[in-house]
């Protein structure tokens, strides 16, 4: 692989321009702002590389897919990634500004250049560099790139369900989110589910004086004590067959626990926390495995200056719950529905505004181990393996409907202020991806004897990192 990181060294300056062309572009789904531009872009940037690529229009927004095809190759890497970005206000409090790509430090700021936009090219000119060099990839490539990820992907799914075909393949692999804090690569293996929910309760028609509290029922009480039944102080979820689908973690998953820095300290002393629920030695296990309850925002009357003295008609409350394998965010929906039902709180009102499912890849999977080594043979690095993130995403589409492994690469920082003022990434950990990038591609390919069908087969992979060293002496 020497020649193919040669040639990323040799025209990273190349590489900076480009990217800050992508860049340039804003794609803001939630405001259908320069959405369809950017796939136009994305698109030309796939077919620059030496992919064939096209656009797919959903009932929002375009799905950009890419292939590099080796007729000789028996295998494919799914590439996923997201195009779209978040609204880069408050403006005020960015340094440059959100789309004019700029470097300090030795990072890049600007929004998307982590997520996802800067992640994604990494591995498009992952793929480049190989063809350059070598003429041929030696696994085949399908990227696919949405621009709905910031808005939930309420079109991903339907887009895979439709088009399995176009999407088959051996392996996924995602670069987005952050590395652990200690700043060593770190691996995800799943994700956790979600279920959104918004929860409201109604009283009079009409806000009241609030000397009529003696004889009318406020729906803020009401509110409030529906969500005070579900979540007991300690953290644990009330909700009658919450835990029964949670899937217990495996010995393995329990000792990667153990190989993670702890940093729960660094993290509790940054963020002014006295304590964590189950206290520092839980703080990875409840990251990985504990499903969650949160209200996520609540609302009701008057909280204004000074005093109204005021009964509320109406009071509502967002909540979300992470959902960790086995658990089904529409068999949640329809246990709390009932739990408030034998609560007496029949008339309060549930919307559903989002779900997910949840998703993990055995973390002794032989796609697992492939990723492990091509980051230290790259690198130089040992990565931090974490059997899941502690958020949501639409790894299930890969996992349980194109029945994937699929890993979590992040290449950005932990502080890469995604979603907020100032995001940024190193550039070195751009040029890292590509090299970690096109050593997977090339990994993938059926020489090198990497993807086994047998889990847990880590005897060949190591033999087959060992004839690739040889190689490219």
């Amino acid at each position: 692989m020497q020649d193919v990181f040669r040639y990323i060294d040799e025209n990273q300056n190349n590489y900076l321009e480009q990217l800050f062309v992508f860049l340039r572009q804003p794609s803001i789904s939630t405001q259908n702002l320069g959405v369809k531009e950017c796939a136009d872009l994305l698109m030309n940037i796939l077919k620059d590389s030496g992919a064939e690529a096209e656009i797919f229009q959903t009932p929002q927004h375009p799905i950009v897919i890419g292939h590099i095809r080796n007729k000789a190759a028996s295998r494919t890497l799914l590439v996923y990634g997201h195009y779209d970005v978040q609204p880069p206000e408050p403006l005020d409090l960015w340094e440059t500004p959100p789309f004019d790509p700029t470097i300090r430090n030795g990072r890049i700021y600007g929004r998307g250049v982590a997520d996802n936009k800067g992640q994604l090219f990494s591995h498009i000119k992952a793929a480049e560099a190989i063809i350059r060099v070598r003429g041929k990839t030696s696994s085949n490539i399908t990227f696919l790139f949405e621009g709905e990820e910031e808005m939930g992907s309420p079109n991903l799914g339907p887009f895979i369900q439709d088009h399995k075909d176009l999407l088959k393949a051996d392996a996924c692999l995602v670069s987005d989110g952050s590395r652990h804090s200690s700043g060593r690569p770190t691996i995800f293996c799943g994700l956790k589910g979600i279920l959104y929910l918004e929860i409201t309760a109604k009283g009079a028609n009409r806000d009241l004086h609030s000397m009529h509290a003696a004889m009318i029922p406020s729906p803020v009480w009401k509110l409030v004590h529906g969500l005070a039944s579900l979540k007991a102080e300690n953290g644990t979820v009330l909700i009658p067959g919450f835990y029964d689908r949670v899937r217990k973690p495996t010995e393995t998953e329990l000792q990667v626990i153990h190989d993670i820095p702890n940093l729960a300290a660094d993290v509790r002393q940054m963020l002014k926390v006295k304590t964590f629920l189950g206290g520092d030695d839980a703080y990875y296990y409840n990251m990985f495995f504990s499903p969650t309850c949160n209200i996520a925002g609540i609302e009701a009357g008057y909280t204004g200056l000074g005093a109204k003295t005021v009964l509320p008609c109406k009071a509502f409350a967002k909540i979300d719950f992470r959902l960790v394998p086995d658990q089904n965010p529409d068999e949640i929906y329809g246990q709390i529905k009932h739990y408030f039902e034998t609560q007496g709180l029949v008339d309060i009102e549930i919307i559903k505004h989002s779900e997910l499912m949840p998703s993990r890849t055995p973390i002794d999977h032989p796609y697992v181990q492939l990723i492990k080594t091509a980051i230290n043979y790259a690198t130089g690095e040992e990565p931090i393996i974490f059997p899941s993130m502690g958020g949501s995403g639409p790894d299930y589409l890969f996992t349980g409907v194109l029945g994937l492994p699929s890993v979590w690469l992040p290449l950005s920082p932990h502080d890469s202020n995604n979603h907020a003022p100032n995001e940024n990434i190193f550039i070195e950990d751009l040029f890292k991806g590509m090299k970690i990038g096109s050593t997977i591609i090339e990994w993938m390919g059926e020489k090198s004897n990497y993807m086994t069908k047998k889990r847990g087969d880590v005897k060949k992979l190591k033999n087959s990192k060992d004839e690739l060293k040889r190689e490219n002496k």
